[in-house]
């Protein structure tokens, strides 16, 4: 897995980003309870592996993998002083965890980096126990579902993604889950849809900041697609003005796909 999206601001965008909402609910829907033992695999900095610890309770455990260092070092700072927790460098599809160990696995905004999601996913279900769940969510059309959106800026934005694409980012990883779910042999799978942001008007202070970090992070990869610093500046900008703009909606879906072993 290539994170490419790793820059010095990068950890404080993802902890906004998480402590933007609750997680609990959709984690409690697809099946996290007290008792359970739970993996969060790509914990990130570790606000969600917080939420499943407070769900599991003192009788459960929750273990958390994260490959960068950096976030894991987050992780570590943010849950220092909780039981029942276990943090490790670690990432898919090579978890090194031992087979059929789990009640639940999540894992978030993982797929959407994954050359090849089906290892991935494979190994979620192997160290996952027969009748335990295995539970991803990752996004559809970040940035894409604009109105009105301009056309020439639709053109642009295209340049951008074709940039993505390149580095082998899927920004449509939600939509595919369901089909992979199927492929490996889960049952009962469902599949629920929530917003990733709506902005109906201006786009609030923490919105608009998660976009112009992510596009500084981006700006190595994009300015070669853009070709040069000056089209992509002008391309940010306006798309920053898109996002202040009263009179457009802006909005972003999470598919959260769940399934339980046979």
């Amino acid at each position: 897995m290539t994170y490419f999206m790793q820059s010095d601001e990068e950890v404080r965008r993802l902890q906004a980003q998480a402590s933007a909402s609750s997680y609990t609910d959709r984690l409690r829907l697809t099946g996290l309870g007290p008792g359970q033992v739970a993996l969060d695999a790509g914990c990130g900095p570790g606000i969600i592996t917080a939420q499943m610890l407070d769900l599991v309770g003192p009788g459960g455990r929750v273990v958390a993998i994260e490959p960068l260092a950096e976030h894991l070092a987050a992780a570590r700072a943010l849950l220092e002083g909780r039981p029942n927790v276990e943090l490790r460098q670690g990432a898919l599809p090579d978890t090194r965890l031992p087979s059929d160990t789990f009640d639940y696995v999540w894992c978030q905004y993982v797929f959407e980096y994954l050359a090849e999601p089906l290892p991935a996913l494979e190994e979620l279900v192997r160290v996952t126990r027969p009748g335990g769940r295995v539970v991803v969510a990752d996004i559809d059309g970040v940035g894409l579902w604009n109105w009105p959106f301009p056309e020439d800026l639709q053109q642009e934005s295209q340049k951008l993604l074709q940039a993505l694409r390149d580095a082998r980012f899927d920004l449509h990883a939600g939509r595919k889950m369901f089909h992979l779910f199927r492929k490996v042999g889960l049952a009962d799978i469902r599949v629920h849809l929530s917003p990733f942001y709506v902005a109906a008007g201006p786009a609030d202070a923490r919105l608009r900041e998660d976009w112009v970090i992510r596009f500084r992070t981006l700006r190595p990869l994009a300015e070669r697609a853009f070709g040069g610093a000056e089209p992509y500046d002008t391309f940010c900008q306006r798309f920053l003005a898109l996002l202040d703009d009263p009179d457009t909606l802006k909005y972003a879906m999470v598919l959260t796909t769940e399934g339980v072993k046979r």
